[in-house]
């Protein structure tokens, strides 16, 4: 699985160079401004609402007063710890539900350009049909809505597992895997139904090459920590990653 991941890192530094070789920019940066505008606007709702959340989770709850009664630093430590991974879980949670959001409405523009990547490495033409364009939409929105429903349940058991103290700390890294894993199966998909995969053979072929996935969402999210350019690209080098991340396994198939 190691290998796969170093495999998905790499491929996002061609992606960049077969970008610009190509002249896909303009395929990359309009989506991307899209992106960006929708996620600045999201995660600051979804941030405001999550200590909304949390604060009447422990006031509810009374355990903020129980604490504060206990006068315990060592309390008072743990209680701030395990309010911080509850943030970050939530925060992956609400991220997560804006993610497939915006696959479901740019799957168009992922599934045209997975297949223009794959017919530039091929160094052949995809005759556009509109038929096909719409199949590979339907399936999209139909993985986008099946890896939603999964996630959220592995995110549930997390989150329950983060009131644990001590045990719940590392909760925040299971929750990121999950996110990486179900974001990258998203991308790699549109490669497999390109090559006449049904949906369970591809949940089948990805679920074998697990670090395939988890490189692609891992890097995917990495770029969100640089502000505007990350956002911008992010997304649709996801897209190209994945598409020559995968050519390599077609021809071993």
């Amino acid at each position: 699985m190691l290998k796969d991941i170093v495999l998905a890192i790499q491929s996002y530094g061609q992606a960049h160079q077969f970008v610009r070789r190509h002249n896909l920019w303009k395929w990359i940066i309009v989506p991307g401004i899209i992106y960006m505008l929708l996620f600045c606007v999201s995660m600051y709702f979804f941030g405001k609402s999550v200590n909304h959340i949390i604060d009447f989770l422990f006031i509810k709850s009374g355990l903020r007063v129980w604490v504060t009664s206990m006068s315990s630093r060592l309390l008072g430590f743990i209680f701030t710890i395990a309010g911080m991974i509850l943030w970050l879980i939530l925060m992956l949670f609400y991220f997560s539900l804006f993610k497939y959001l915006w696959l479901i409405v740019g799957s168009p523009i992922f599934a045209w350009l997975s297949e223009k990547t794959a017919a530039i490495i091929e160094g052949k033409d995809y005759p556009f049909s509109f038929r096909q364009l719409l199949k590979d939409i339907l399936r999209g929105i139909r993985i986008a809505i099946r890896n939603t429903l999964w996630q959220t349940v592995y995110t549930v058991s997390i989150l329950i597992l983060s009131f644990i103290p001590v045990v719940g700390w590392v909760t925040p890294v299971f929750a990121l895997l999950i996110e990486c894993y179900y974001y990258g199966f998203s991308m790699l998909d549109y490669s497999c139904e390109r090559n006449k995969m049904t949906v369970v053979q591809s949940i089948a072929f990805i679920g074998g090459r697990k670090g395939l996935a988890i490189g692609n969402g891992l890097v995917f999210y990495l770029m969100h920590l640089v502000p505007v350019a990350g956002w911008v690209l992010a997304p649709s080098y996801a897209v190209v990653a994945a598409t020559l991340s995968m050519h390599p396994m077609r021809e071993t198939r």
